[in-house]
This record gives structure tokens, sequence and C-alpha cells, in this order.
């Protein structure tokens, strides 16, 4: 059976392992299209995609724009003649011009277990919820914000020491094999997609850097799914004496106290219910150490209030 022509849209890391698993299997990727490079770095040299840089490695054509909202580059999508659109983490809208041009539309590899968690943050929303699981669905795209029919799903447990980076690395290795599984099936009529049900939907904001602030009147089960959902980005975080703090890991105590106050010399923090305490933190400025070393150098003593966020 000759395998179908292939355009891949993609940006980041998660996109990677998708893209690397259609070029091992022989699929003919005619383009791909991914984000324009943007500086990074101390020296804010424009950098290319990880995508942009998979498709170089294999003198792929890469397409850059910005939107694809024009009929020039509507035009140039079709000209490329493809069967299927493979789309993850783009994070450019599709025109309705754009889902219809491939023969057989357009596929997403979304990470969540849809309709849980439509949008752009479904993996650190899963973790700071308490979500037991997630994983990845295949889709069949349409206008809407990941509303369209499903054809694949599986699952992985988040488990108590699952962190937004560990979970994003699983579930884009987990979205390679299930795109090539959908592709397959979908070639020989094995398959049949499914409208998503009406119940269960729930919407994954975008994360912002203010979001990390730890609140202390919040109970201490939730600060820790905090600690695990914004790791690496934008981080669980507070301030004192002017400086901010990044706690990385931390554990729950069952001590009580007034929401803010350090309980010990171990940095325990009262919280609207049981007690934080912090395991690796990251002084402004500084690298990242264990408790153990971050209590040798820094002094945060008993009886210290910590600030809780201003009230906007």
């Amino acid at each position: 059976m000759m395998k179908p022509r292939i355009i891949f849209m993609g940006t980041p890391e998660f996109a990677v392992p998708a893209l690397q698993a259609l070029l091992d299997n022989g699929y003919a990727v005619v383009g791909i299209y991914t984000q324009p490079p943007r500086p990074a770095g101390r020296g804010y040299h424009l950098q290319k995609s990880p995508i942009h840089q998979l498709g170089d490695h294999y003198n792929i054509s890469v397409f850059t724009p910005k939107t694809l909202k024009s009929e020039e580059e509507q035009s140039h999508f079709r000209a490329l003649n493809a069967d299927f659109a493979i789309v993850a983490a783009y994070g450019i809208i599709l025109p309705q011009a754009i889902l219809d041009a491939p023969s057989f539309g357009c596929l997403n590899i979304h990470a969540s277990l849809l309709p849980r968690w439509r949008g752009a943050a479904p993996i650190q929303r899963a973790i700071l919820e308490g979500d037991q699981e997630t994983g990845i669905t295949i889709m069949q795209m349409d206008e809407g914000l990941d509303t369209g029919a499903m054809l694949l799903k599986e699952s992985v447990a988040i488990t108590a020491e699952t962190t937004a980076s560990t979970l994003h690395d699983q579930l884009a290795h987990l979205g390679a094999p299930l795109v090539l599984k959908t592709l397959e099936a979908l070639q020989t009529s094995k398959i049949q997609s499914q409208p998503q049900p009406n119940e269960g939907i729930t919407y994954a904001a975008k994360i912002t850097k203010q979001e990390g602030q730890l609140d202390w009147t919040q109970e201490a089960k939730r600060l820790e799914r905090q600690v695990r959902a914004f790791t690496p980005w934008p981080a669980a975080w507070f301030n004192w004496q002017n400086e901010t703090y990044k706690v990385l890991a931390a554990d729950v105590l069952s001590l009580t106290g007034e929401p803010g106050q350090v309980l010990d010399d171990q940095l325990t923090i009262a919280c609207g219910k049981q007690a934080l305490r912090p395991q690796i933190l990251q002084k402004q400025g500084k690298k990242a150490c264990s408790l153990k070393d971050f209590l040798n150098g820094n002094e945060i003593p008993y009886g210290t209030k910590l600030p809780l966020p201003k009230k906007s």
C-alpha cells in the first residue's frame, strides 16, 4: 500500500517524536509548517523551532508563515497536494480552507483525553486539578477549539511523582506510535471517528507566570500539585524580603498554623489545610539546591510570616 503524502505542522519538542516516527516509517512528508524563528538565549539570536531543525536535517521544505489566513498561503498549502496534515502543538489557528485542503483532512495529536482539557495547557491543568489519568487523543480537526471527532485514545496514569516536564515527555512519546496506528487504520477503513460527548468538557487556559505564586490560604495538597504542574515553567514561587524563591519539589505534612507561617527550622509552611515543606528551592539569581543546602546558606526563621498574594 502506498504511503500517504503528509504535511506536518508542529513547533516545540512535544511534536518531534511524531515527526521522527513518520519519517522513520517511510511516510512522504512533503512539507513542514512551524512557527517562525524566535529570539532566544543571552544574545537573543533567532532560533529555529525543534521541528524546523528536524526538517532541515532531513532536507524537507519548511514553511514559517505567521498566519494561514491569506489566499496566497492557502493556495501554497493546497499545492502540496497532501493526503493528510498531522498537527502537534503547532500554535497557529488553521482556517477552514486549510482544514479542507488535504484529501483526508487534518489530524491533531492532543495531549489530553478529550473532551477533558481542550485548549492550550492540558498537561499542566490535569496535574493541577488532581486528575488520576490523562493521555493522548488523535482527533479529526474542525474549526472549533479541540472539538473535532475522536479517532484513537491512549491513557497514562498521573502519579504523586508526575511533573509537567515528565508528563510532557511521556505524552510526546505516546503520541508518535498512536498517530502511526491511526493512519494505518484510516487507510484500511478499520476505524470510525466518534463525536466528543457533551459531558465532561473542560478548558485548559494558557498558563501565566503570575499563576505560579503560592497562595498559602489554599490547602497544601493543591500547592504541592501546583509545584509539579508548573515544573519547569513558570515554576511555583513565593516572595520574602523582596526576593523570589522558586519551589521545585515539596512534601505535604500534617501540621497546622496560620497560613504563610513558618512552623519550624525546616521551612515547613502552614497552609489553609496542612503544611508544605519545600525540598528543592531556587533563590532568585542562584542555582537550584536541596532544602538542606538552602538552609545552610539562607535563613527564613521559625515564626516568619510569608506574604500572601495580593488580591486583584
